[in-house]
């Protein structure tokens, strides 16, 4: 499989709390729902479409797993919530237990996940789409198992907050396949590892 990570992120590389004011509150986090203004249905919206689309499943750490499978189910009907609804699920936690789960999903043990996460992108599939996850998606930067992220960079400085980013001074080059620009001013951008599959 192939692991994708797809995030709205600010020009100072901020993913945190992009949904709503009490989504991510950590450290203080004053600025949640900071996407609103910049999001078109037709650039923006049909980037997190297609890569739903493109998905054969979700992966998520436990936080946006918890404020996604309290949200999605209750709009089943539309199209997109339906497929988000219908496509499995993984969740890396080191908390949560299998009676907690609902929603598709299969848990993953947080003291397990890297070693699990590497046997499934070695297994025959598709995409395995990360969606937020901050956390999850900096660990799979630094291990080397993100084989493409699809940015949406929309033109704000939110002054800090939590990244994607891993901190630990190495270098990873990534080719641009490509991008697009909205009407106001988001850049969604594809990037792959040049190795990526």
């Amino acid at each position: 499989m192939r692991i994708v990570i797809s995030e709205f992120i600010s020009l100072d590389g901020v993913v945190q709390a992009p949904g709503g004011p009490e989504e991510d509150t950590d450290g203080g986090f004053a600025h949640g729902g900071w996407t609103h203004p910049f999001f078109d249905p037709e650039i923006v919206g049909g980037a997190f479409d297609e890569a739903t689309a493109q998905a054969d499943a979700l992966l998520f750490g436990r936080r946006t797993w918890q404020v996604m499978a309290a949200a999605w189910p209750e709009r089943a009907g539309d199209p997109f919530a339906d497929r988000m609804n219908a496509l499995p699920k993984y969740v890396v936690s080191g908390t949560l237990g299998e009676s907690d789960l609902v929603w598709n999903t299969t848990l993953l043990p947080g003291d397990k996940a890297v070693a699990r996460l590497r046997e499934l992108r070695d297994t025959p599939g598709g995409t395995l789409l990360v969606m937020g996850s901050p956390s999850l998606a900096r660990t799979l930067l630094a291990e080397d198992l993100a084989d493409e992220l699809r940015l949406m960079v929309m033109p704000v400085l939110l002054g800090g907050g939590k990244s994607i980013f891993p901190a630990d001074g190495a270098l990873r080059t990534l080719e641009l396949v490509s991008t697009v620009t909205s009407p106001q001013g988001v850049n969604v951008c594809t990037y792959r590892r040049p190795e990526a599959r």
